[in-house]
């Protein structure tokens, strides 16, 4: 973030705006309807200055302008001297006005148009009335704090009411109607906020691919218990204010045991907090989320799951390689290298079966045993495998060859991300290859293709 965004009440304070012109005129009338008292002048003298609350410049004479940003910024008076960032100690954004709502755009003063553009996209998709839907929020504002002192549960009732009955009426105009809809949800709202977990798959890393749901649940926390596959930029994500607690594990090396991370979920949720139990992946696929919602249930925590893309999905999409494909892979199979103990469990027999497509999670230390297992029980040597390491993210890398190939490379390939085994006749077929983990629309995707993102083996 280059810039802090801020918001400044200038109502009856002094702004200078030196200059004159068509942009120093376009300040002055964003400036009147901030209720800010004008102090205009053509030249620069300093004692203009005097009792200011900020200044502007435009259309002036180059020397006055740089006068005018030394001083101010000398006396810790915010200037801005448009389209002069070097010259600003602060920069305006692109404005959205639906007072008491205000939304301000920046791109850090290095693209303004784009700016422009973004808050012209942004005004299409928001209901003409969310000025009458911001002014109800704040009529009840101090009758809701008397009324429900706890804030997580004045959080609750105000997050229910802004997507109820009230909000809809106040969109169409019917304020009145929209008040009594207010005073009947706070004379039944709860006085502490009951607490409800949200078991959440954070996906394979790449933020855009969240659902809707697992971003509106997200920006509703008050606490997010996560692991270290979920990335900085997902987690980013949640509320600012959102308790963030760190309970990731890699093989072998956990950080907070399962059964404590069982009990923390129904600590936070009987204090009244709504939890996210942010995992990476689906919860529900080789992510302990069945045990966690076992513990949530057994002691009486409401709960609901948040489905998450798999990374069997994710890796295979992001390396162009079809999970199932009518010509020789009618079937796929999600497997886990290891087990509770941490030992090979699986049925060989039945994974080395034709026509199927394998997908081996957390497999890369236990490589050879599964390798063994399935060519002891009758797949093909030459049967076509991939190993996706950080799949669809910047630095997804993809190792290909035959089964017994990819295994004897693997130890001295894997670089130590998360990584999965893709095992089968479609995972040879020809023609996918080029997609982009990165999402940036190259041809060929995002840079690797024979460098170090790919090896190709045989």
């Amino acid at each position: 973030m280059r810039h802090f965004p801020a918001f400044l009440d200038l109502r009856s304070r002094a702004v200078l705006l030196l200059g004159e012109g068509e942009a120093i005129e376009s300040k002055a009338a964003l400036l009147r309807g901030a209720g800010a008292t004008l102090r205009r002048s053509a030249r620069f003298e300093p004692e203009a200055l005097d009792g200011c609350a900020a200044a502007f410049g435009a259309g002036a004479p180059e020397a006055d302008l740089r006068a005018l940003s030394e001083l101010a910024q000398a006396r810790g008076v915010p200037v801005n001297i448009v389209d002069r960032p070097e010259l600003c100690s602060f920069i305006t954004p692109a404005i959205l006005d639906r007072d008491p709502v205000t939304i301000g755009i920046s791109t850090g003063g290095t693209a303004p148009v784009l700016a422009r553009l973004l808050r012209q996209r942004i005004e299409a998709v928001l209901p003409p009335g969310l000025s009458r839907l911001g002014a109800l929020a704040e009529r009840f504002k101090e009758t809701a704090r008397r009324a429900l002192p706890d804030t997580a549960a004045r959080r609750r009732f105000w997050e229910a009411v802004l997507r109820g009955p009230a909000a809809s009426l106040a969109l169409e105009g019917r304020e009145e109607e929209a008040a009594r809809s207010v005073e009947a949800a706070l004379a039944g709202a709860e006085m502490r906020s009951p607490g409800f977990v949200h078991l959440v798959g954070a996906g394979p890393g790449a933020a855009d691919l969240l659902t809707l749901r697992a971003l509106r649940v997200l920006g509703e926390a008050d606490v997010v218990v996560h692991d270290r596959l979920v990335p900085e930029e997902v987690l980013d994500l949640a509320r600012r204010d959102a308790r963030r607690i760190f309970v990731g594990k890699a093989r072998a090396r956990h950080c907070v045991p399962q059964d404590q991370i069982n009990e923390l979920l129904v600590e936070l949720a009987r204090e009244g907090l709504q939890v996210v139990r942010l995992k990476g992946g689906d919860p529900f696929v080789f992510g302990r989320g069945g045990e966690e919602a076992e513990a949530l249930a057994a002691a009486g925590i409401p709960y609901a799951v948040v489905p998450g893309v798999t990374a069997a999905l994710a890796c295979a999409a992001s390396a162009g390689i079809a999970l199932t494909h009518r010509d020789c892979a009618q079937a796929l199979v999600l497997a886990t290298g290891h087990t509770r103990d941490g030992e090979v469990g699986l049925d060989f027999a039945a994974l080395a079966r034709p026509g199927h497509t394998l997908a081996i999670y957390m497999g890369v230390s236990t490589l050879a045993r599964v390798r063994d297992g399935l060519l002891a029980a009758g797949l093909p040597p030459a049967t076509p495998a991939a190993l996706v390491e950080n799949g669809s993210r910047p630095d997804q890398r993809v190792l290909r060859g035959t089964l017994p190939e990819v295994a004897a490379a693997a130890p001295g390939w894997t670089q130590g991300g998360p990584a999965l085994l893709l095992v089968g006749e479609a995972v040879g077929r020809g023609g996918l290859e080029g997609s982009d983990p990165a999402g940036s629309g190259q041809e060929g995707g995002s840079p690797q293709r024979g460098g170090p993102e790919r090896s190709n083996l045989g």
